[in-house]
Protein backbone atom coordinates (compact mmCIF):
# COMPACT_ATOMS: atom_id res chain seq x y z
CA UNK A 1 0.00 0.00 0.00
CA UNK A 2 3.00 2.22 0.92
CA UNK A 3 3.78 2.32 -3.03
CA UNK A 4 0.28 3.59 -3.92
CA UNK A 5 0.80 6.18 -1.64
CA UNK A 6 4.83 7.19 -3.03
CA UNK A 7 3.18 7.33 -6.30
CA UNK A 8 0.21 9.51 -5.32
CA UNK A 9 3.51 11.51 -3.66
CA UNK A 10 5.47 12.18 -6.78
CA UNK A 11 1.95 13.07 -9.24
CA UNK A 12 1.43 15.66 -6.88
CA UNK A 13 4.60 16.54 -6.05
CA UNK A 14 4.98 16.78 -10.21
CA UNK A 15 1.66 18.99 -9.89
CA UNK A 16 2.42 21.71 -7.49
CA UNK A 17 5.43 22.68 -9.25
CA UNK A 18 3.63 23.36 -12.29
CA UNK A 19 0.90 25.33 -10.34
CA UNK A 20 3.04 27.23 -7.95
CA UNK A 21 4.89 28.29 -10.95
CA UNK A 22 2.02 29.55 -12.52
CA UNK A 23 1.33 30.55 -9.20
CA UNK A 24 4.30 32.86 -8.61
CA UNK A 25 4.69 34.81 -11.99
CA UNK A 26 3.21 38.12 -10.72
CA UNK A 27 3.56 37.29 -6.98
CA UNK A 28 6.29 37.27 -4.02
CA UNK A 29 7.69 34.24 -3.46
CA UNK A 30 7.30 34.42 0.22
CA UNK A 31 3.72 35.88 -0.18
CA UNK A 32 3.05 32.79 -2.33
CA UNK A 33 4.64 30.79 0.66
CA UNK A 34 2.48 31.88 3.43
CA UNK A 35 -0.70 31.27 0.69
CA UNK A 36 0.30 27.78 0.26
CA UNK A 37 0.79 27.13 3.61
CA UNK A 38 -2.80 28.07 5.15
CA UNK A 39 -4.01 25.78 2.39
CA UNK A 40 -1.82 23.27 3.74
CA UNK A 41 -2.57 23.95 6.98
CA UNK A 42 -6.52 23.88 6.58
CA UNK A 43 -6.24 20.92 4.61
CA UNK A 44 -4.18 19.04 7.29
CA UNK A 45 -6.22 19.94 10.02
CA UNK A 46 -9.49 18.84 7.78
CA UNK A 47 -7.97 15.76 7.34
CA UNK A 48 -6.97 15.11 11.13
CA UNK A 49 -10.88 15.61 11.77
CA UNK A 50 -12.03 13.61 8.93
CA UNK A 51 -10.39 10.69 10.36
CA UNK A 52 -10.70 11.24 13.93
CA UNK A 53 -7.74 11.66 14.90
CA UNK A 54 -7.64 14.44 17.27
CA UNK A 55 -7.81 13.36 20.12
CA UNK A 56 -3.87 11.32 19.66
CA UNK A 57 -2.37 14.78 19.76
CA UNK A 58 -2.63 14.93 23.83
CA UNK A 59 -0.35 11.49 23.78
CA UNK A 60 2.51 12.56 21.52
CA UNK A 61 5.29 12.29 23.39
CA UNK A 62 8.00 15.37 23.90
CA UNK A 63 10.81 13.62 22.06
CA UNK A 64 8.59 13.18 18.77
CA UNK A 65 7.08 17.22 19.64
CA UNK A 66 10.78 18.20 19.13
CA UNK A 67 11.40 16.11 16.04
CA UNK A 68 8.20 16.98 13.92
CA UNK A 69 8.83 20.80 14.91
CA UNK A 70 12.09 20.35 13.36
CA UNK A 71 11.14 18.82 10.15
CA UNK A 72 8.23 21.60 9.90
CA UNK A 73 11.20 24.19 10.07
CA UNK A 74 12.82 22.33 7.75
CA UNK A 75 10.05 22.53 5.36
CA UNK A 76 9.47 25.84 5.68
CA UNK A 77 12.76 26.71 5.27
CA UNK A 78 12.75 24.47 1.66
CA UNK A 79 9.31 25.62 0.88
CA UNK A 80 11.25 29.39 0.80
CA UNK A 81 13.68 27.79 -1.19
CA UNK A 82 11.98 26.15 -3.89
CA UNK A 83 9.78 29.04 -4.11
CA UNK A 84 12.00 31.33 -4.71
CA UNK A 85 14.09 29.29 -7.15
CA UNK A 86 10.96 28.26 -9.36
CA UNK A 87 10.30 32.29 -9.42
CA UNK A 88 13.67 32.87 -10.79
CA UNK A 89 14.62 29.50 -12.50
CA UNK A 90 12.58 27.17 -14.86
CA UNK A 91 10.83 24.01 -13.45
CA UNK A 92 12.23 21.70 -15.57
CA UNK A 93 15.91 22.87 -13.90
CA UNK A 94 14.85 23.64 -10.62
CA UNK A 95 12.70 20.44 -9.71
CA UNK A 96 15.23 18.07 -10.71
CA UNK A 97 17.67 19.88 -8.32
CA UNK A 98 15.06 20.02 -5.45
CA UNK A 99 14.89 16.26 -5.98
CA UNK A 100 18.20 15.67 -5.11
CA UNK A 101 17.02 15.86 -1.74
CA UNK A 102 16.44 11.86 -2.35
CA UNK A 103 20.18 11.09 -2.63
CA UNK A 104 21.14 13.16 0.69
CA UNK A 105 17.53 11.45 2.35
CA UNK A 106 18.86 8.06 1.71
CA UNK A 107 22.35 8.75 2.27
CA UNK A 108 21.14 10.35 5.81
CA UNK A 109 19.14 7.58 6.56
CA UNK A 110 22.22 4.87 6.24
CA UNK A 111 24.06 7.32 8.19
CA UNK A 112 21.88 7.89 11.16
CA UNK A 113 18.52 5.72 10.56
CA UNK A 114 20.79 2.57 10.25
CA UNK A 115 19.06 1.69 6.80
CA UNK A 116 20.41 -0.53 4.09
CA UNK A 117 22.37 1.01 1.30
CA UNK A 118 22.39 -1.78 -1.59
CA UNK A 119 24.33 -1.72 -5.32
CA UNK A 120 21.22 -1.64 -7.14
CA UNK A 121 20.61 1.64 -5.33
CA UNK A 122 23.87 3.43 -5.62
CA UNK A 123 23.52 2.03 -9.48
CA UNK A 124 20.00 3.93 -10.19
CA UNK A 125 21.52 6.91 -7.58
CA UNK A 126 24.19 7.38 -10.29
CA UNK A 127 21.94 6.98 -13.52
CA UNK A 128 19.63 9.37 -12.09
CA UNK A 129 22.94 12.30 -11.03
CA UNK A 130 23.99 11.58 -14.82
CA UNK A 131 20.38 12.48 -16.04
CA UNK A 132 20.23 15.78 -13.67
CA UNK A 133 23.50 17.03 -13.91
CA UNK A 134 23.88 16.39 -17.82
CA UNK A 135 22.04 19.23 -19.09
Amino acid sequence: MWVLYAFGSALFAGITSILAKCGIKKTDSHVATVLRTIVVLIFSWLMVFIVHSQNQISTISTNTWIFLILSGFATGLSWLCYFKALQLGDVNKVVPIDKSSIILTIVLAFIFLKEDMTLLKWMCYSNWCRYVFND
